[in-house]
């Protein structure tokens, strides 16, 4: 079975300017460049991949608002904003982000969410995605959304395993490697292998395995089951803050 990954940061309303989700992007930029070479260069998205690589994106602050305010809802100013990239790498090697800011609407979520390089369905796979799938690279990417954007939760994981969480869902999901803010709780003691790192004085990252977690793997989902409850009995998974 082929597993595609992503990486999400995830938080309720809050109402925020271009410049300060330019400050906060230039943030995340800026600690994705030593993560891993893959999120070092972003370009705007075009009608062709030859196109796009003819408008790279300045992650400075000030180009970044600049994104922002050009990414304003025309209708609606509680809808905030919307920027997007990607990294220019070919099909199933890429790396995109959408950036949805500044919401403060209660009616919706803001996010930064990064879908990751996977394998293609009739090939090996790749080295981007080789590189990128790793426990040490997708915490410091789950670190850097948590520092920059302040969110409620964030996690990098298999879309496989997210969908194999039973409904109705919780409105914090866990994964691979999640982050939970220390608003909305404090992260119980969790069995080993599961390592726990505090990220600042924001909150808390748990990293379910050293290995790759896949959904393949009886054993994973087994550890990921057991960590969900025990997140879902210390409240973790609880409603959102508003």
């Amino acid at each position: 079975m082929i597993e595609t990954y992503y990486a999400g940061a995830y938080w309720g309303a809050r109402k925020e300017s271009p410049e300060e989700c330019g400050r906060r992007a230039e943030v995340l930029f800026t600690a994705l460049r030593s993560v891993a070479p893959d999120f070092a260069h972003w370009l705007k998205q075009g009608r062709s991949r030859r196109e796009a690589l003819k408008h790279p994106i300045e992650t400075d602050r000030a180009s970044l608002t600049k994104m922002f305010r050009r990414g304003k809802d025309r209708v609606f100013d509680e809808l905030g904003f919307r920027i997007s990239g990607w990294n220019g790498a070919s099909d199933y090697e890429a790396s995109a982000f959408l950036i949805c800011a500044g919401m403060y609407s209660e009616l919706v979520s803001n996010s930064c969410v990064f879908n990751i390089p996977s394998s293609s369905p009739d090939k090996e796979e790749g080295p981007n995605a080789q590189r990128v799938l790793t426990a040490t690279v997708l915490s410091g990417m789950v670190r850097a959304m948590a520092v920059a954007w302040d969110p409620e939760w964030a996690i990098a994981t298999s879309t496989a395993h997210r969908d194999l969480i039973p409904m109705p869902q919780p409105t914090r999901l866990w994964g691979w490697v999640t982050y939970y803010s220390d608003q909305v709780g404090r992260v119980p003691p969790l069995p080993a292998p599961v390592r726990m790192e505090r990220v600042e004085d924001k909150g808390t990252l748990v990293i379910l395995t050293p290995e790759r977690f896949t959904a393949s793997n009886p054993e994973h989902v087994a550890l990921a089951k057991r960590v969900g409850e025990l997140l879902d009995r210390a409240g973790i998974l609880g409603p959102p803050l508003r």
